[in-house]
């Protein structure tokens, strides 16, 4: 059956090993079916929810497209734009606003994640993101959205915001109700300088995550230096419950063989790390130096990447101004 996906990524600039394994590698594999129409969206918009350097933002915007072209996605084959050049997405995001209830906005867990003990000081747009989200995806009628463990709730927010406003303006189906993309198989990647907390780029080291634009010597040095424990291998995966950094390794590895954890336990069972830091090692500069090579070829070349932009941004223009054209005629512009 064929799908409509669409998905997208915040352009915050150093894209990292997680935000490959999390996303970008199943983009690459929901391109490549024949059967899907993909749409892969810079969330600009999203960007601004908290402070940018208007000169980094632009060039971070570039630098995920290029992401994006050397991971493996094909511009020709699915669109590609910046959420802020197609400006039905901040129309649409105002209308479902008002479609949207605060009770719903107010059990978004990430909203209180992000804004911490001060939320009096985050900025409205942090707390009215899911709507843009909402926006973002109905605009495409998408049938389906690719969701982490962290955007699930956004996406039933926007099932429930479509359900509303087709019953509200009694409009069967006029709003597609999405469903979710849940990756199988995946392992939520992990700091390699702490298995409790998420591989991020904000983390002070640069030893806690491999960034995607990381060369071979930097890749293999990080992974010798990533935190273990002094217990060999583990022979089961119940182990693996207690032991988070061995955990996170093993995902990695996993994740970027298309393997089990079942089956990696199994084939390193009681050896040393060492062992197994270096397969993972040689699994890793396979994968991301290929990639890191290709992103820096691609950012020599802005034009190119504007281009790309460019041309995404008409395609998109052309389906969500009829969508917003339409959604403004039902409400009665």
């Amino acid at each position: 059956m064929s799908k409509k996906i669409f998905s997208g990524v915040q352009p915050t600039g150093n894209l990292h090993l997680g935000n490959y394994l999390g996303a970008i590698k199943n983009f690459v594999e929901l391109n490549n079916d024949n059967n899907n129409e993909c749409i892969f969206c810079v969330v600009d918009l999203h960007a601004i929810t908290v402070k940018q350097e208007p000169k980094e933002l632009k060039n971070n915007i570039r630098e995920t497209v290029a992401t994006f072209i050397a991971s493996g996605i094909d511009p020709k084959k699915s669109i590609i734009f910046n959420q802020s050049s197609v400006a039905a997405h901040a129309e649409g995001a105002w209308i479902l606003s008002c479609v949207a209830r605060m009770g719903w906005l107010n059990r978004m867990t990430q909203f209180k994640e992000k804004a911490g003990k001060d939320k009096e000081k985050a900025s409205v747009g942090l707390y009215s993101y899911p709507v843009l989200m909402a926006a973002d995806i109905l605009l495409y009628d998408a049938t389906h959205v690719p969701v982490g463990d962290d955007q699930k709730q956004h996406l039933e927010l926007c099932r429930d915001i479509a359900q509303k406003f087709n019953n509200d303006f009694e409009i069967d189906n006029f709003l597609q109700v999405p469903e979710p993309l849940i990756q199988k198989e995946f392992s939520r990647i992990m700091s390699l300088k702490d298995g409790s907390k998420k591989m991020s780029k904000s983390e002070l080291s640069d030893l806690s995550r491999i960034n995607l634009t990381d060369d071979k010597d930097q890749i293999i040095n990080k992974i010798k230096k990533a935190k273990t424990d002094p217990l060999p291998m583990p022979k089961t995966i119940k182990e693996l419950d207690d032991r988070l950094e061995a955990k996170n390794l093993i995902g990695i590895y996993s994740s970027l063989i298309n393997s089990t954890m079942e089956k990696s336990v199994e084939s390193f069972a009681g050896k040393n790390f060492s062992e197994f830091k270096e397969k993972l090692s040689l699994v890793l500069v396979d994968k991301i130096e290929p990639i890191s090579l290709e992103i820096k070829k691609l950012l020599d070349d802005q034009s190119y990447l504007d281009k790309i932009l460019l041309e995404g941004v008409e395609k998109a223009n052309l389906i969500a101004s009829k969508k917003i054209k339409r959604i403004k005629e039902i409400v009665g512009f």
